[in-house]
């Protein structure tokens, strides 16, 4: 079996700062939806800055995150998959939550090859965005052993959950997907060899 390359990152995109919404935490819980139809517009960069500050942002001057994590180890790495987003280059790009930065992965527009792999479910590439949830389990099992990785399973779901109601915050949809070749979007992504992708969360403007 061929061995996971990781593309070098090329460049680096500060994203606009996060913003204090007016929409209540109730409200987002009410109207949380899952989305599978996109409409065709844009989504601004700092809308999909804001969805990844809620999957793994800093908050209390760096001190913190916006999920729990067990030990705080943090084992969680979001990537995107943009194709239509404002001021940013059709990528993969790796969130940076201590600089509320985009690193360039690889270049090009990968939401099909995503869509492919997630057993042909065609309707994610119609999302302007695609934001993928990483987890390097050994950040948390050098800690707590075989159960760490029920730990990461925990902040994976939290990290979804928030960016389900951040999107509902902001006006949008996403949709959780598990259901794909783990493999083949490492691949696409770039993933070092000690990542795993977990969940798939396109996103954008509900149709």
């Amino acid at each position: 079996m061929a061995t996971r390359q990781q593309a070098v990152p090329q460049a680096v995109v500060r994203l606009p700062a996060p913003r204090h919404g007016t929409v209540s935490l109730d409200s987002a819980l009410r109207a949380r939806r899952s989305v599978r139809e996109f409409a065709v517009a844009p989504l601004p960069i700092a809308e999909l800055g804001q969805l990844l500050w809620a999957s793994q942002g800093s908050t209390r001057d760096g001190e913190g995150r916006t999920v729990p994590s067990a030990g705080a180890l943090y084992p969680i790495e979001v990537y995107v998959a943009v194709g239509r987003v404002h001021r940013l280059e059709p990528g993969v790009y790796r969130y940076d939550p201590r600089g509320h930065t985009l690193a360039l992965v690889r270049s090009g527009d990968h939401r099909r090859g995503l869509a492919t792999a997630a057993l042909r479910q065609d309707w994610m590439e119609q999302a302007p965005a695609i934001v993928v949830i990483t987890a390097l389990y050994a950040r948390t099992t050098v800690k707590y052993g075989e159960r760490g990785r029920r730990y990461v399973h925990m902040e994976v779901g939290h990290a979804a959950q928030n960016v389900y109601l951040e999107a509902t915050a902001l006006g949008l949809g996403t949709t959780m997907v598990g259901a794909f070749d783990d493999t083949r979007v490492a691949r696409l992504l770039g993933l070092p060899a000690n990542a795993e992708p977990l969940g798939l969360m396109p996103v954008g403007r509900p149709r």
